[in-house]
């Protein structure tokens, strides 16, 4: 995944500026920034839900278009209806629409594919109990498979630890290890700062443009970079946490 010199704007507001950015095959990459840096707006671009202002996005070489790339997303789940009256496995098979379109019915291929996404998750034997009825926690993998049942090349993860127990998120957190060690390029928003320098192969520092991108540890021993990013002095809790790990 290639962005290039990728710039957005939201209601006439400019949000992204100048954005460049690759993510690699068989990388976990971070992408970290303060609220409101256009995080969340960077995803959706390299979906193809947005269109920029300037600038461009490639998939496998192809420009983003929706539905059309192989790439599996995972939203904020607030962003999922959680009262609507479907079952686990149908949540996930919702995943396949883009390629089946609304009037095709789902067939053997599909449905093996499904519970292929939900072993991955450790969701199989929950398939057919109505999502109403999950936790956060298996919500939340729910939408993990609803984006692996495409078996894509690229997965943008946008916040998927927030509201996790730790067992849940140690879960997930191999699971995105493992998928980009099978050769996937995972792009992953997170707030989690000790555990995106912890356990991504690169970070980037997002806030309207690229600040750095690098290695987690190079970028934790440059304070600065951080400073600059979230726009805080060098005596925050940030600063300090930052000089601990470096």
């Amino acid at each position: 995944m290639v962005v290039e010199d990728v710039a957005v704007d939201l209601g006439g507001r400019p949000v992204l500026e100048s954005v460049n950015l690759t993510a690699r095959r068989g990388e976990l990459l971070a992408l970290i920034g303060p609220n409101g840096a256009g995080k969340t707006t960077l995803l959706r671009t390299v979906l193809g839900l947005l269109r920029p202002r300037a600038g461009r996005v490639l998939v496998e070489g192809v420009p983003a278009r929706p539905g059309r790339a192989s790439i599996g997303y995972v939203p904020q789940r607030h962003e999922f209806a959680w009262d609507f009256p479907v079952s686990v496995a149908g949540v996930v098979m919702t995943g396949l629409t883009g390629r089946l379109g609304l009037l095709r019915r789902p067939g053997a291929a599909q449905w093996e594919a499904v519970a292929e996404a939900l072993d991955r998750v450790r969701m199989r034997e929950l398939a057919e109990r109505p999502v109403g009825q999950l936790s956060g926690g298996q919500r939340q993998r729910v939408l993990v498979a609803r984006a692996l049942v495409l078996r894509p090349s690229v997965l943008l993860l946008d916040e998927p630890f927030t509201g996790l127990d730790l067992p849940t998120q140690e879960l997930l957190s191999v699971l995105f290890t493992d998928l980009a060690r099978e050769g996937r390029a995972v792009v992953m928003t997170t707030h989690d700062l000790l555990g995106a320098i912890d356990g991504s192969d690169r970070i980037a520092l997002l806030n309207r443009t690229v600040v750095a991108a690098g290695a987690p540890k190079d970028l934790a021993a440059e304070p600065e970079l951080w400073s600059t990013t979230f726009g805080v002095g060098e005596d925050s809790a940030l600063i300090r946490m930052l000089k601990a790990v470096a």
